[in-house]
């Protein structure tokens, strides 16, 4: 029977099932369309990265002797859309059976699903064979309770996966290591020269210049510098384990003007697309680790551990659990504009700018500087979720809705009421300065409130708070912080306030 087999380009798994035998009856395709970069604004490395791993990935599949058509972005036979490409195929090669491989964006999943009850002839889906988990574990795992805490998902998973387990108990006498992951970077502990990969992408950058697509960020060089397929990501891992590891949980939440990524592994564009797969990534490093015991805390493997199999898994989980209501939560109700430094990187204040600079640059930020800068000054600003979502997913060369999605709108933004954070992730710029080396250059003064010269943080920080009392009062993580505002004078709360006001309405002044 005649197959076709779709492969989307975020799902380069060279070790699938699909792939342990060939068979003449079978057809792969893979696409290049306008649907996927234009629906929303990219970063130009995003879509460079992803056709890049894609063209590699087709390359190795022709390669093992299977038949593969790929459009490119430019090929005149290119619908530029999904479903009319699968239809041109399915007529043009007289295909009688259709195959894919769920996707793990909601969008793609129900125009897949449309796509096959228009079909006339049968079709037959797959599991991607990349996560722990499957799609609805989360919901079934959360059923009945009123809290989806990650923590106990976090531990039923280390339990379930026999990870840093003895016996039933954490391995080392604790489940979580995080009160020791928040360091800020000592310089002492010197950061090697991050690895960079050569992959020319040359033609890509053409073809998006020549295409004329709306792009964000900037691309300075001929040479596309993340894993693009699995023998990369592997040496990337390899060096994460031999460089970086001996500090990772130490600095993971740490922030600096003068380092980017600091010791984090940089693997999650290659995560992502499935070119590597997170059960290949936690054997390595646990294999590592066990060999390398007395060179390496636990602190450091289990902080690592946890972001993976604790918040990776936990929020794909949490996306189809609430998937589509989640893309419209605005518990909050911020109706506020993303400034416009969002996009230049031209602001005075020092944290954001650097953040957003490393991000318009490079297509990356960690995850504080994600939670903590960006998201932390669009939350106190009361900036539109749907705003904010769209940042997030164009911006970074990992961002695929799944992880993007209740990441930003959930954790960052509250948007979701609780379901993901317990309270919201907001903090004036005492923890900025805490945990980073920001404020030592910057022209506000971290210290001061309401001063011509005060951090734009601080009285934004209690002006949030006074905003949303009504929400976020009763909340009981959020109790020391009511108490603290209710202390304050009227007049301490109407000044915090003005400043505040005038920063939401002029943020091209800060």
């Amino acid at each position: 029977m005649k197959t076709l087999r779709l492969i989307l380009g975020d799902q380069l798994n060279s070790k699938h099932s699909w792939f342990k035998e060939q068979s003449k009856e079978v057809i792969y395709c893979m696409f290049e369309m306008r649907q996927e970069t234009d629906y929303v604004t990219h970063h130009i490395q995003k879509i460079i990265g992803f056709f890049a791993a894609m063209r590699d990935f087709s390359e190795q599949i022709k390669a093992n002797n299977n038949e593969l058509i790929y459009f490119t972005l430019d090929d005149k036979k290119n619908k530029q859309d999904l479903a009319e490409n699968l239809q041109f195929l399915i007529i043009e090669h007289k295909i009688e059976h259709f195959e894919y491989q769920l996707p793990d964006e909601y969008r793609l999943d129900q125009q897949l699903i449309n796509f096959c009850k228009s079909l006339k002839i049968s079709s037959k889906t797959y599991d991607t064979e990349h996560f722990y988990t499957k799609r609805n574990d989360l919901k079934d795992f959360f059923k009945g309770k009123k809290q989806f805490l990650m923590e106990s998902f976090y531990r039923d998973m280390r339990k379930k996966h026999d990870i840093l387990i003895v016996g039933d108990q954490p391995e080392g006498g604790k489940w979580n290591y995080d009160k020791s992951n928040r360091n800020k970077w000592n310089e002492k502990d010197e950061i090697p020269r991050f690895k960079y990969f050569l992959n020319n992408v040359e033609d890509i950058v053409k073809l998006i210049k020549d295409q004329n697509l709306k792009t964000i960020g900037s691309f300075e060089t001929k040479t596309f510098p993340y894993p693009i397929n699995r023998k990369q990501a592997l040496e990337q891992l390899k060096y994460f384990c031999e460089e970086l590891l001996i500090h990772f949980g130490d600095y993971q939440d740490a922030m600096h003007t003068d380092e980017a990524y600091l010791f984090h592994s940089r693997l999650s564009f290659a995560m992502n697309c499935k070119i590597i797969s997170p059960k290949d990534i936690i054997t390595t490093v646990l294999n590592y680790w066990r060999k390398h015991g007395e060179d390496i805390q636990i602190s450091q493997i289990e902080g690592f551990i946890r972001q993976i199999i604790g918040w990776r898994e936990y929020m794909r989980g949490m996306y189809w659990s609430q998937m589509p209501e989640f893309k419209t939560d605005n518990f909050l109700e911020n109706k506020n504009t993303l400034p416009e430094f969002y996009w230049t990187g031209k602001t005075k204040m020092n944290c954001l700018s650097t953040s957003i600079h490393n991000s318009l640059d490079n297509g990356y930020a960690h995850h504080i500087q994600r939670l903590m800068i960006t998201g932390n000054y669009a939350l106190l600003t009361q900036i539109n979720p749907d705003e904010v979502d769209a940042w997030y997913l164009g911006i970074y060369v990992d961002a695929i809705e799944w992880v993007q999605l209740p990441n930003t709108r959930g954790m960052s933004q509250f948007a979701d009421g609780g379901k993901i954070a317990t309270k919201p992730y907001v903090s004036s710029g005492s923890y900025i300065n805490k945990m980073s080396n920001y404020c030592s250059d910057c022209v506000y003064n971290v210290k001061e409130k309401t001063t011509e010269d005060a951090c734009p943080f601080n009285s934004l920080y209690w002006n949030f708070l006074d905003d949303k009392r009504a929400y976020l009062e009763d909340n009981y993580r959020m109790k020391m912080m009511y108490s603290l505002l209710n202390k304050m004078s009227t007049d301490k709360i109407s000044t915090l306030k003005e400043k505040a006001k005038d920063i939401i309405e002029h943020p091209e002044n800060y």
